[in-house]
């Protein structure tokens, strides 16, 4: 009877712990975990509008751009807009003449909301200016732009209480310049002047990246400039300068060194709370956006819990990427639908008119106006984001009408990207999976075709850092063969963004009678936020 009682006493203290355990795992499920957006949207600038929350991002030479994401909680966002379509017209913006401008295009943004008006701010190497676009309606637009020489590195918009306006800008040594009170411009007269002269400092002086990235912010009457520092050796670093006045002096001091955790700023909730947001390098998928708790001590906003990042916050769960950041498409439009989602993007600016999802119902068209090269060189790449910790594409394609060396499929774009996809050679078609692992493209594997429909998947596997691909191709969407090797997907600077599911069709001369005019469809696009097949 007593072996019978502790037995009992056992099971039940088992029973406990296991409903603890669930209850605690349920919480945690109920609760934002970081990172709050898996994918990659750096150089984050953040406003709040009443009870509405707006932000913008870098999307570098990808078009339309300048996106802009709205939030009720500050943890699941959903695209509205970009501030603009084109940024400039130049070659290099256009894919033209052999040249691209990978790694450029826009930069850093700011986001500013004034007199009524929403201002997104960007720069741009690519075009040599400083580009500011005003709205009055930041989700429906529409977007006006005046732009201006030079391009202010990593500036930040600020309008002061006594109706001047200012960016600062730079990188180490910070500079202060004033605009016209609209922001149309560089105000006649105005000096620029250097406000800090090593915005570095407080992080130490033995090298590394200069800081950078510059966020103002005004609380109670004090000013409060966010940057990020890369110390030789160390890892990225929240500086944050704070002064009475806008010209200085500006003291400084280390705000957070933790996960490489940094760039970003301030924003507050409507019930008082204080949050900062950041983002952090994460390999192949990109740089990601994290929230840390801000609490104000003796005039400074301490950034984190007890210095580090915590992983859970006290906001509501996620609910996912899918649709708000990335989405499926099957390409039917209703009337008065656009004729693509805000999750589309063209990899550099598109030529519109080879370009189609009228010409045949349901389907992208995509056609050949030229032959190139190389992937990275062909104009018409059709692109979203991937997301973390794993996710899926998938599309079918008709080849029907490729003309002799032409290439269409779906690609994995970045400097080292992958491709699958159908190559026309000599009047033959076949599955051909090429790697650019190496830095070059290679064919790995080439599968003979011998129908006109073929179905394409990309899988990515970002856990753990493990930042690899897996591609398989099926002839009736039902049975799925691998095809080709695993591709690395290592984060590149040169062009500094996480890799991006993409749709192509380009022409090359490896035909035996090369034209142009051929075109590829494309049925659908579908994503998930799962791993399908075995690896």
């Amino acid at each position: 009877m007593l072996i019978i009682n502790r037995l009992h006493q056992q099971l039940l203290l088992l029973s406990l712990t296991i409903a603890l355990l669930l209850t605690q795992a349920m919480a945690i499920a109920q609760t934002a975990q970081n990172p709050v957006i898996f994918a990659d949207v750096p150089d984050m600038a953040m406003i709040r509008v009443g009870n509405t929350y707006y932000m913008s991002s870098t999307t570098m030479h990808l078009s339309p751009g300048l996106p802009i994401m709205r939030s009720n909680d500050l943890i699941n966002w959903q695209l509205v807009g970009y501030a603009y379509d084109t940024l400039t017209t130049v070659d290099a913006m256009s894919l033209n003449n052999g040249k691209s401008t990978y790694g450029r295009g826009s930069w850093a943004s700011s986001l500013r909301y004034h007199n009524g008006l929403y201002y997104a701010t960007t720069f741009a190497q690519t075009s040599g200016r400083t580009h500011i676009y005003t709205t009055k309606n930041i989700e429906k637009g529409p977007w006006k732009e005046v732009s201006f020489k030079p391009s202010y590195h990593d500036h930040s918009l600020f309008f002061d209480d006594d109706g001047r306006t200012y960016l600062i800008y730079g990188a180490g040594k910070l500079r202060l310049v004033e605009l016209t009170a609209d922001a149309t411009g560089v105000k006649p007269g105005t000096t620029e002047q250097v406000i800090i002269e090593n915005a570095s400092a407080p992080s130490g002086t033995g090298g590394g990246l200069p800081a950078e990235g510059s966020q103002l912010f005004k609380v109670k009457g004090k000013y409060y400039l966010f940057n990020i520092s890369w110390p030789r050796g160390g890892i990225r670093t929240v500086i944050i300068h704070r002064a009475d006045k806008i010209t200085g002096p500006w003291e400084g001091r280390v705000a957070l060194q933790d996960l490489g955790v940094a760039q970003g700023g301030l924003i507050d909730t409507p019930d008082g709370k204080w949050f900062s947001y950041l983002f952090r390098d994460f390999g192949g998928v990109g740089r990601i956006p994290y929230l840390v708790p801000v609490e104000w001590k003796d005039g400074w906003p301490v950034l984190g819990e007890t210095g580090k990042v915590p992983q859970t916050l006290n906001l509501p769960a996620s609910k996912g990427l899918i649709p708000g950041i990335v989405n499926s498409d099957e390409f039917t439009r209703k009337k008065g639908d656009p004729a693509l989602p805000l999750v589309w993007q063209w990899n550099h600016n598109p030529d519109n008119s080879l370009w189609s999802v009228s010409e045949r119902k349901g389907f992208l068209r995509l056609k050949t106006g030229r032959t190139d090269t190389s992937f990275v060189m062909a104009r018409n790449t059709l692109t979203q984001r991937t997301i973390g910790p794993e996710s899926t594409g998938s599309t079918m394609l008709d080849v029907s009408n490729l003309n002799d060396g032409d290439f269409a499929g779906l690609s994995l774009l970045q400097k080292n990207y992958g491709l699958v996809g159908v190559k026309m050679e000599n009047g033959a078609k076949a599955i051909v999976m090429v790697s650019a692992s190496s830095g070059k493209p290679v064919e790995v594997q080439r599968v003979p075709l011998g129908q006109n429909t073929v179905y394409l998947k990309a899988e990515c596997d970002f856990r753990d850092r493990k930042d690899t691909t897996h591609f398989f191709y099926s002839l009736d969407g039902k049975t799925w063969t691998a095809i080709g090797d695993p591709l690395k997907m290592p984060y590149t600077i040169p062009h500094f963004m996480g890799y991006r599911f993409g749709l192509f069709n380009y022409a090359t001369a490896s035909g035996v009678r090369p034209q142009t005019g051929g075109f590829a469809d494309f049925d659908y696009f579908r994503i998930s936020d799962k791993l399908t097949q075995k690896q």
